[in-house]
């Protein structure tokens, strides 16, 4: 790394990270539910299948080489420009047999029609894959900073552009360019920040050396894309391109929470664990802080999110989808019980324990996609995510154990301290549900009750994390003291 790794320079970069995300949330809060009143399920069911299919294939051209990159102990210029080199040969070549192979493709998840998509689509392999080195630098140096402003830039223009076409009529095609607008400016921003400019070098031993660490990190990532992205395909080959539709659009929504937490924060972390590698008691005190924070932060956006799904999909969405919110509220809570997971993925791959990484991930993407495809083939959208919801929670306890054995900390007392905050937000769902049910429903508006529901849910969680989380918040309030950020979570 050519950045010292310390606390302050830890926070420093997840706030950047976080910042840029959070800046297009308010954007992508007002963008989806206005897309989803302008576009049918259908629509957004073939768009999802096919972006499902490109990030697959993408994942696989990278072979993780990018990042193996990052742990590399410096910067070799050889190396760098063959990875380049590497990654966009595959990239090609994925794209090629998406293109070839596009309607057979098509037809097996459930989407014959979308076949012309994926042909389409597979050019966003290449424009992927071409940035993956310019990020693994970023990373590597830990920038975020620097790379916060075109995320912002090249997720709001996207955003922008896909309205104004849906508006126009332009219907699918508004998704579409909405990816390729986005894709195009990222790429030029990494270009830009990481200050890296491909040269025609190409050394194969480099390559090769690199390949034999990546494919354990790229095993990994395989298969937790796997986890995340079966319910789509599933949803789409037994129930039809409309309820993956209704899938998606409540996908997309839910998901913005995680978008500007956990995008931001796991990568830093990564490159961060991997500077305290060779250092057990900082590792692991950071692994504990972290895992407080975000589920800190993110367990009351899920629980809440759950909580006020049915008069949420009705304001934000329209009547179109208003039948949908047990989705939206079921995905939520799904989401919320994976909260204290969040930063187990970089924990593992940054402190060198890619095999226990891999083991699990292939483990819980068989998990997930056996209980989805058995409760869509035998039950409906909502089964489905009933069975979403019970392997997360199976997932949680199983995760967090394989985790805090390779960290050496006693499991029930690293478990406790992790889920706490999600205790809490949970506590404050259920306060916030009952007050729905009970008397907001029947003489409040929608749109206040989704108001008076925020306000209730924050307040209650307020009170419950200052009864609670007392020395975490301490701990929080010494490392914002420049005097003794240095000393916190064992950073030096």
């Amino acid at each position: 790394m050519s950045q010292h790794v310390n606390a302050k320079s830890v926070t420093r970069n997840v706030g950047w990270s976080v910042l840029s995300k959070t800046s297009t949330f308010g954007l992508k809060f007002v963008t989806v539910p206005i897309l989803a009143r302008l576009l049918t399920p259908e629509e957004f069911g073939a768009v999802a299948v096919a972006l499902a299919v490109v990030q697959f294939l993408a994942m696989i051209g990278g072979a993780g080489l990018a990042s193996a990159l990052i742990l590399e102990p410096k910067e070799d210029e050889e190396t760098i420009h063959s990875v380049f080199w590497a990654n966009l040969g595959f990239a090609f070549l994925m794209a090629a047999g998406l293109y070839l192979f596009a309607e057979p493709l098509a037809g097996w998840f459930g989407a014959t029609d979308a076949a012309y998509l994926l042909r389409l689509m597979c050019l966003l392999i290449p424009l992927q894959l071409a940035g993956d080195v310019a990020y693994a630098l970023i990373a590597r140096r830990m920038q975020f900073s620097r790379d916060a402003l075109w995320n912002m830039i090249s997720e709001s223009i996207a955003a922008i552009a896909a309205v104004i076409l849906a508006l126009a009529g332009f219907g699918i095609w508004a998704l579409v360019a909405q990816l390729f607008v986005s894709g195009v400016i990222r790429l030029a921003g990494l270009f830009f920040v990481s200050r890296y400019l491909p040269r025609f070098r190409f050394r194969l031993d480099g390559v090769v050396r690199l390949t034999r660490f990546s494919l354990g990190l790229m095993g990994s990532e395989v298969a937790n894309f796997v986890t995340f992205q079966s319910p789509m395909v599933v949803i789409s080959r037994f129930l039809g391109l409309a309820d993956a539709g209704a899938y998606s659009a409540a996908n997309r929504f839910s998901s913005i929470p995680n978008q500007i937490v956990l995008s931001g924060v796991m990568g830093v972390l990564f490159p961060a664990f991997s500077s305290m590698m060779h250092d057990r008691q900082r590792r692991s005190q950071a692994l504990m802080l972290s895992t407080q924070v975000t589920t800190l932060l993110l367990a009351p956006m899920m629980f809440g999110l759950w909580a006020l799904a049915e008069p949420s999909m009705l304001v934000l969405f329209g009547h179109q989808w208003a039948a949908a919110w047990p989705v939206l509220g079921l995905l939520a809570l799904s989401k919320g019980l994976l909260t204290p997971c969040s930063t187990f993925i970089p924990y593992l791959k940054g402190s060198g324990h890619g095999g226990a990484l891999f083991w699990w991930a292939v483990g819980r993407a068989v998990a997930t996609t056996a209980a989805v495809a058995w409760s869509a083939y035998s039950g409906t959208l909502i089964e489905v995510m009933v069975a979403l919801c019970v392997i997360n929670a199976l997932v949680l306890v199983g995760y967090s154990w394989v985790v805090f054995r390779v960290d050496g900390t006693p499991f029930l007392s690293g478990f406790y301290l992790s889920i706490r905050p999600m205790l809490a937000a949970a506590l404050m769902a259920v306060a916030v549900r009952y007050a729905l049910d009970n008397y907001l429903a029947h003489h409040v508006h929608p749109v206040l009750q989704v108001g008076l529901g925020i306000a209730l849910g924050g307040a209650i969680y307020a009170v419950l994390i200052l009864v609670t989380e007392r020395p975490l918040l301490r701990k929080l309030l010494d490392l914002a003291r420049p005097s003794r950020a240095k000393t916190v979570a064992g950073l030096p």
